[in-house]
Parts: C-alpha cells; sequence; structure tokens
C-alpha cells in the first residue's frame, strides 16, 4: 500500500485542486486503489505560520508508516523542504517528495503573509535526504523556470517542466491532472524497482 501525505499551500487546496480530487477519486489508472492518503491540517492555513505547519508535518508522519511520500504544492513544497531539513534519520521514514510549484521566496510576487517561510531551512539550496521530484509550470506566476531551476539544483530533486498551466492549482484547470498522477506513479515506481 502506498501512503500518500498531502502538503497543500496557503488556504488549503479547495474542492477542484487536483491535490483534493486525488484524495477523493482514489483508484484511477495511476493512483490504484488502496493507495491512503492524509492531510496536514495547520491552523494557519491562511496566514501561513511555518512552525505550525511544521508541527502539522510532525502530525500527519507520525500516524504514517515508514515509506509514505509527500505530496507538495506551493507553499507547501516549501514547508516539505523545512521539514526534511530538521527531520533525523532520513526523514523519519519519508520515501521521496513529490514538489508542485513551488514558490521562489525572492520573487516581487511571493505572498507577504508568508514570510515565516523565508528561512533557509526551507530555501537553503540543500539537497533534501530524499528522493524528490519538482514539477514546474513555465509561466507560473510564483516561480520562474530559473527559480524552479535553482530550487531543484538545491535540493537535489529532479526537474519537470509540465507545460504552461500558471500555478498548477485550481485556477490551472487540471481537474484530476492525469500528466501529474502518472508522474507520481513513475516516481514511486522508480523508487520501488530501481533500474539495474
Amino acid at each position: 500500500m502506498t501512503h500518500l501525505i498531502m502538503v497543500p499551500g496557503i488556504n488549503g487546496s479547495d474542492a477542484v485542486h487536483w491535490q483534493s480530487r486525488w484524495e477523493q477519486q482514489p483508484g484511477s489508472a495511476d493512483i490504484p486503489a488502496g493507495t491512503s492518503f492524509a492531510r496536514i491540517a495547520p491552523a494557519s492555513w491562511d496566514e501561513p505560520d511555518l512552525p505550525d505547519w511544521l508541527d502539522a508535518i510532525d502530525s500527519a508522519v507520525d500516524a504514517a508508516r515508514p515509506g509514505f511520500y509527500f505530496v507538495a504544492h506551493s507553499l507547501g513544497c516549501l514547508a516539505v523542504a523545512a521539514w526534511l531539513a530538521a527531520a533525523t534519520s532520513a526523514g523519519r521514514g519519508c520515501a521521496g517528495a513529490f514538489l508542485v510549484a513551488p514558490p521562489d521566496t525572492t520573487a516581487a510576487t511571493f505572498p507577504g503573509e508568508a514570510s515565516t517561510f523565508r528561512v533557509p531551512a526551507a530555501t537553503a539550496a540543500t539537497a533534501l535526504g530524499v528522493p524528490a521530484l519538482l514539477l514546474s509550470s513555465a509561466d507560473d506566476p510564483y516561480c520562474s523556470p530559473a527559480g524552479a531551476a535553482a530550487l531543484a539544483e538545491g535540493w537535489a530533486a529532479e526537474l519537470r517542466d509540465v507545460g504552461r498551466f500558471g500555478h498548477l492549482n485550481s485556477a490551472s484547470g487540471l481537474a484530476d491532472w492525469p500528466v501529474g498522477q502518472r508522474l507520481l506513479a513513475g516516481f514511486i515506481a522508480a523508487r520501488r524497482h530501481p533500474a539495474p
């Protein structure tokens, strides 16, 4: 069984966001039946406070079995990076991190209410310590292709450009986002069955 810990961005992911749709409709061709989901539950969705989000990740990890994967979007990617930077024992059982559209904290578009996320633990050029795949959009208003490349390099994550879909959020109209599902399935399969 695969266990996925969903880490949305600011305001959480609404009902039409691909993260929510994946949780509501498991058993697709690429997210098999039997996949379990947990979503972090910080108290500060709307005015994000990084320590609160890290506590929420801790709670979700404590309830998970070793071998779980993070599936993070936007600000959630920075929270996962900060949590992995602080975690011990190779991420306390984390098998990998699937990171979608992390924002560039140096960009003018970075939300001011998320200032606690502008810390080295979230954005420093430090490998995450677990396998990671970073998906970016060429026209993401919160992170340029160069910014995404810099984050991927610093985190030692594989980088994939998935086209021009804005911030890869509800406004992007991705619905179930089958491309994302296939990329996640491939990422997990590669961890379970590494190439010889």
